[in-house]
């Protein structure tokens, strides 16, 4: 499968893992489990990249950070079910003696990255956290999630005066961000995702609240859909809302569960594409060194070990494809379909 080439161009990147004090667990077999972040680190070093990041120091997220997001009685109550030993919150997500510990630092670890972008100690951040966020809604935990990290450092970034792009290429529709920014007006959220699939939401007609309306972006792809699908997406789709946006900051809800190993939904992508998809998106900020990526799915554990490599290698700009780009499937009608019912949802005509 070959190493990364750094030829000499390549920028540093900040790497930040909680492995070393992930306290969290669902219930044994549980797919989202611990072996995921050393998966992670295990593709990084094999691929060569481990000498070409930075560590990261984290930081708890403080509870001002926290209730931007979340209410404040939805954080007591996960508080409260982690000192009694944790439980079952849903039918998907539980907690255990630990989990708010590192939940609460997943969530800090983003705006660490965000701090240490602003000093200039890196050119792009890239997350190892878990539990995943994207399905957390402001007072509910679903689909393995907690606390919603990646809108906890886009909610930072807002209070700050920045506008933030968030792409979420998980194969889950991230229901949780779209709920929490749906009338923001400083943040455009972008969402590919298996169609039909967990959650349910997402929908091309879904396009942001009247205080937001167009700021929502969302593609539904059909099961067996090929990187070549994602990628017209973001050529067609994605890159003229973009545009007229202009972001500040890019963070990424980087899900790995699209790669065709994954046993969690039934796209067919490849770490290629996942390379291909980074260096797409990164090319969409005017200004450099202001893109965080936050491990959201995937539970193929070698598949989780070379996309996340792929991905680390991209926003360095180091040419690192394991597995060549994934083409051929369906999708490619799904993406112009949803480009339509966009455009009609912003005229005001109907679906």
């Amino acid at each position: 499968m070959g190493r990364a080439d750094s030829g000499d161009d390549s920028g540093v990147i900040l790497f930040g893992s909680l492995s070393g004090m992930d306290r969290h667990s669902n219930w044994p077999g549980h797919p989202e489990g611990p072996g995921r972040l050393p998966a992670v680190e295990a593709g990084i070093r094999e691929a060569g990249l481990g000498d070409l990041t930075a560590p990261l120091t984290g930081r708890p997220a403080r509870r001002d950070e926290l209730v931007r997001v979340h209410s404040e009685v939805y954080l007591d109550a996960l508080a409260a079910l982690d000192r009694a030993g944790g439980g079952e919150l849903d039918p998907d997500t539980a907690m255990s003696g630990g989990s708010w510990e590192t939940a609460v630092a997943a969530a800090g670890m983003g705006l660490a990255a965000v701090e240490a972008l602003e000093r200039g100690e890196g050119e792009a951040a890239f997350l190892a956290v878990r539990p995943p966020g994207h399905h957390a809604t402001a007072s509910q935990a679903m689909g393995f999630c907690l606390l919603n990290n990646v809108a906890v450092t886009a909610a930072a970034l807002v209070a700050g005066g920045h506008r933030v792009l968030i792409l979420d290429w998980d194969v889950h529709h991230g229901n949780g961000t779209q709920e929490i920014f749906w009338n923001e007006p400083q943040v455009l959220y972008v969402s590919t995702h298996q169609w039909p699939a967990y959650p349910g939401t997402g929908r091309a007609a879904e396009v942001g609240g009247a205080g937001a309306r167009g700021l929502t972006v969302n593609v539904p792809l059909p099961p067996g859909s090929t990187g070549d699908a994602a990628r017209l997406a973001m050529e067609k789709v994605v890159a003229p809302a973009v545009e007229s946006f202009v972001p500040d900051w890019l963070l990424i809800s980087a899900g790995f569960d699209a790669h065709r190993q994954d046993p969690m939904a039934d796209l067919a992508w490849t770490a290629g594409d996942f390379a291909d998809l980074t260096r797409d998106a990164s090319s969409l900020l005017a200004r450099p060194g202001r893109t965080v990526a936050f491990l959201e799915g995937g539970y193929d554990l070698g598949a989780l070990g070379l996309s996340s490599a792929a991905t680390v290698a991209a926003l360095m700009g180091v040419a690192y494809r394991p597995e060549a780009p994934s083409s051929g499937g369906p999708g490619w009608e799904a993406v112009l379909a949803a480009g339509r019912i966009r455009e009609r949802q912003l005229r005001g005509g109907e679906q």
